[in-house]
């Protein structure tokens, strides 16, 4: 039986209470639901807060990081005076301070293989705010095993993606991308920027999800996909359906159990570093690499975007692109020593990779990136 509501309660849910589809029994219902947050950044911010404020009675966050000054663009759970906390004790905080009649359970710990079953199945419906595929897909299949709704979101720049996979309804996550892309295709948000503002749009549509999903009202974004487009105000819909040949969900599904997913996708799932490294062999420190600049010629290759050379640039660099680099190799000699660099280590590794293939032998990659040399070596440049 849903629990009753206080004199209190009531005057807070008031506004609710005088929505037909949700009243007096719609909020009770909120009241003894839960739901689990995976990740309490840019998604989990919005999500977290609006489902306090609606009432959910159980909320779970899952997160092992902590905040930073770069996060307060767009994490709006958090503040200055939590920079240096933990995030899910950070976000607990603010829940607790917006509805202190709600239970906030938190977990400072990856979410991963061995413990995501042993989080997630008390909870009625999990919300993605992660920001990698090997999270992304363990919780799509925990979602699978345990026939929970799973509601998706994704961010990048001015675009964005929403939808609810239940694979006891329609489609899972594996059923429209059965394979993670490519090592490198697709650029992380600390690599290639998002608008403060898209989290919070983005996030408040899967709020929106998880309170019709706990509701039971509405129709929920189950086998649809939402397209999102900041620049032009763009909303567009693709149906999705059930694969039929999906490795989880399938009538022939094989995998029965969680897997590796940082093996799976290629890339690590859970990583505080935003200092990319291409291995002991191939790297270089920005210390090494001021000393090495003034004993010898060096070519130092800078394989960022143009307009990033506006916020931190060294002298007497050369700058390719990543994306420009493969079709610009004869410009480059062989024979030369070189460093190659970016923001933080991450393409200047794929960039390291793709001219080791091509023959270079000479070359290094500067781990961490400008920023690791704004920190070590000339901190009159800005880390970004």
């Amino acid at each position: 039986m849903a629990p009753e509501l206080s004199h209190e309660e009531i005057l807070r849910y008031s506004r609710h209470l005088l929505i037909p589809e949700v009243g007096l029994e719609g909020q009770r219902k909120l009241k003894s639901s839960s739901a689990l947050v995976i990740g309490t950044g840019g998604l989990g911010s919005p999500v977290a807060l609006y489902l306090a404020a609606a009432g959910v009675g159980h909320i779970g966050l899952v997160d092992f990081d902590v905040v930073d000054k770069s996060n307060l663009q767009r994490q709006v759970i958090h503040g200055k005076s939590t920079i240096g906390k933990l995030k899910v004790e950070s976000a607990r905080n603010k829940l607790l301070d917006l509805n202190s009649d709600i239970q906030i359970d938190i977990y400072d710990e990856p979410f991963t293989s061995e413990n995501a079953i042993r989080i997630a199945e008390n909870y009625d419906v999990l919300i993605d705010g992660t920001d990698n595929f090997p999270t992304r897909y363990l919780t799509n299949d925990v979602c699978v095993f345990l026939g929970k709704p799973n509601v998706y979101g994704s961010i990048f720049r001015f675009d964005g993606q929403l939808s609810v996979f239940d694979a006891r309804l329609g489609p899972c996550y594996r059923c429209l991308f059965p394979e993670p892309p490519p090592r490198g295709l697709v650029p992380s948000c600390a690599e290639g920027g998002v608008l403060g503002v898209l989290p919070g749009t983005i996030g408040t549509l899967q709020a929106t999800e998880a309170l019709k999903i706990l509701l039971g009202i509405g129709d929920t974004m189950v086998g649809r996909l939402l397209l999102y487009n900041a620049l032009d105000m763009s909303f567009d819909f693709v149906k999705l359906k059930k694969n039929p040949k999906c490795r989880v969900c399938g009538p022939h599904a094989d995998i029965k159990e969680l897997i590796d997913y940082e093996e799976f996708c290629g890339v690590p799932g859970h990583d505080h570093n935003d200092e990319g490294s291409a291995g002991k062999d191939r790297d270089i420190t920005a210390t090494e690499l001021a000393e090495r600049c003034r004993s010898g010629k060096l070519v130092l290759l800078d394989v960022r975007e143009p307009h990033e050379l506006q916020i931190s640039a060294l002298p007497n660099t050369l700058n390719i692109p990543l994306g420009q680099l493969a079709g610009r190799l004869t410009e480059l000699d062989s024979a030369e020593d070189m460093v190659v660099f970016c923001k933080a280590g991450t393409r200047s590794t794929r960039a390291l990779e793709l001219l080791i293939s091509a023959g270079f032998k000479k070359v290094k990659n500067l781990k961490g990136g400008i920023n690791a040399w704004a920190r070590e070596v000339d901190q009159e440049l800005p880390i970004y």
